[in-house]
C-alpha cells in the first residue's frame, strides 16, 4: 500500500494524540537545545545555565565574591553569604528570589540544620521553594553549607 494514506478521520484518536505529543516534544527539545545559554563560564564550572524559561544555578558556597574567602562565624554567616550569592546570580539574570522553585542544601554537619534553616527562611519568607537538605561527608574549601537552586527566568 505504498503511497496510500488513510483519511485523518479513520486514524484512531489515541494515535493522533500520540503523534501530536511526539511532535510537540520534538519541537520543544529542538527549541530548548538551541536556547541553552551558559552564564559566567569558568573552567569546569558555570555559575548558571539558562534553558528556555529555567535558570539552573551551580551550588553556591558562603564565599565572598570579592575575596573568595568563606564567611567567618560558622553556619549562619556561611548560609547568608551562599544565599546572597544565589540572589545576586538570580537577579543578574533577570529573575528574583520569589521565582526560585527548588533548592538543594548540602550540609557538612546535619546538626547545623536548624541554624541554616533560620537564615534560609529570611530569604524565602513566604511561599518558599521546594527543598531537599542532605548531609554530606565534606564540601569544597571545608565549607559547612552549599546551596544549589533552580528558578524561573525573567521577572
Amino acid at each position: 500500500m505504498s503511497g496510500h494514506r488513510r483519511p485523518l478521520a479513520e486514524v484512531p484518536i489515541r494515535m493522533r494524540v500520540a503523534w501530536l505529543v511526539c511532535a510537540a516534544l520534538l519541537a520543544s527539545t529542538v527549541a530548548v537545545a538551541q536556547d541553552r545559554q551558559v552564564i559566567q563560564p569558568g573552567g569546569m564550572l558555570s555559575a548558571a545555565v539558562r534553558v528556555g524559561p529555567m535558570l539552573y544555578l551551580s551550588g553556591q558556597l558562603g564565599t565572598d565574591p570579592a575575596t573568595r574567602q568563606l564567611a567567618t562565624g560558622g553556619i549562619g554567616p556561611e548560609t547568608r553569604q551562599a544565599l546572597e550569592n544565589i540572589k545576586r546570580l538570580v537577579e543578574e539574570n533577570g529573575s528574583a528570589m520569589h521565582r526560585v522553585v527548588k533548592c538543594t542544601v548540602f550540609l557538612a554537619d546535619i546538626t547545623d540544620f536548624a541554624a541554616m534553616n533560620e537564615v534560609y527562611r529570611t530569604f524565602f519568607p513566604t511561599d518558599p521553594p521546594a527543598r531537599s537538605t542532605v548531609a554530606v561527608a565534606g564540601l569544597v574549601r571545608q565549607a559547612r553549607v552549599e546551596i544549589e537552586c533552580m528558578a524561573l527566568a525573567g521577572t
